[in-house]
């Protein structure tokens, strides 16, 4: 089911639609009083000449929401072009969704959307844990977080490797912090070769080296492998030892469930790169971040005719049916006030 959100030419949105992801964490999500930190945000799309015969240009960009752990505020969208707001039924991601004649439109085509935002530190206390708090509601319906993706089956190898690594262990949470650390110790961060970056679980497995998505498509698939739901998220890094400029790329990381104590919050990969808060990064993510969107697999709404999408977090567009890669895009952020994050968390380079 569509569900349109807001249509115009250029829109400013205070605190943009929070509900998608209330809908998909509910107070589970919410993490204890820590570091949090305020900027502004921009995000750059050009739209490059395309063919010409080309006679349909469609364009999703991704755009964030407030939850529990960043509040979205000042939101606006500049563009020549008419677009309006969606929210898939999955996920509830939210974007923004342009379709055109490109005869009738001089190139390049530029969008820029800017946003104020407070993203606080989401920690959980995992660590001696105790009996799990009746208080911490279950969501109605985890079977997404329990099923495999396309490149996340949780069969075969995936489903023996987790099997031998959380032998002995009782406790869904001993199983988790038991993969936490297989993959940490499997895995190399390694950005050379080919076939790295597309979060694929079987060749996280046999290659053991990747960027972020590697990292947590093998966490995610072992984790659903042993009956617990795992969650994927992506978004972009905030470096920590700069207050403004380019961001290079995105990261992404995740969340698991347990009963009792809601969502907990891993990043495998930051981890990997700092050992030293091994322990901090099971069970926490830094302020150092923007949540965009949630998922694997994505189905847009209006549908895309290509395949679905494998993460969203860049723009995505079709030209007359087929997928178009014709788009550039630039990230930059500015410190609205001086940062509180801890000095210890990571720099958040990106992934």
């Amino acid at each position: 089911m569509r569900r349109m959100l807001r249509r115009g030419m250029s829109v400013t949105a205070t605190a943009l639609v929070a509900s998608a992801a209330l809908a998909a964490g509910g107070p589970a999500d919410a993490p204890a009083s820590g570091p949090s930190r305020a900027f502004e945000f921009k995000y750059t799309v050009r739209v490059k000449e395309p063919p010409r015969d080309a006679a349909r240009l469609r364009l999703w960009i991704p755009v964030p929401t407030s939850d529990a752990q960043q509040e979205i505020s000042n939101l606006s969208i500049k563009s020549a072009l008419r677009y309006e707001m969606h929210e898939d039924a999955e996920y509830h991601d939210h974007y923004a969704y342009l379709d055109f004649d490109p005869r009738k439109q001089p190139a390049p085509i530029e969008i820029e959307m800017t946003f104020k935002a407070v993203r606080r530190e989401n920690r959980v206390a995992v660590r001696n844990a105790g009996a799990p708090s009746a208080a911490v509601s279950r969501p109605a319906d985890l079977t997404r977080s329990l099923a495999p993706d396309r490149l996340v089956p949780l069969d075969g190898l995936i489903a023996r490797l987790a099997s031998e690594q959380t032998k002995g262990a009782e406790r869904p949470l001993d199983k988790a912090r038991a993969i936490y650390d297989y993959v940490l110790s499997a895995m190399r961060y390694d950005k050379t070769g080919e076939g790295w970056g597309r979060g694929d679980a079987i060749y996280a497995c046999n290659i053991k080296k990747g960027n972020c998505t590697d990292f947590h498509a093998l966490f995610i698939g072992m984790m659903r492998a042993s009956g617990i739901p795992a969650r994927f998220e992506i978004g972009f890094p905030l470096p920590r030892d700069r207050k403004s400029g380019e961001i290079s790329g995105y990261h992404c990381w995740a969340q698991f469930w347990i009963d009792g104590l809601g969502w907990i919050p891993i990043d495998a990969s930051e981890a990997w790169k700092d050992p030293a808060r091994r322990d901090y990064f099971f069970g926490a993510h830094d302020a150092n971040r923007i949540l965009f969107t949630r998922g694997r697999d994505i189905r847009l709404d209006p549908a895309q005719q290509g395949d679905p999408l494998n993460y969203f977090v860049y723009p995505y567009a079709e030209i007359d049916g087929k997928p178009w890669t014709g788009i550039q895009s630039t990230f930059s952020f500015s410190d609205l006030a001086p940062t509180v994050a801890d000095a210890s968390s990571p720099r958040g380079a990106a992934d």
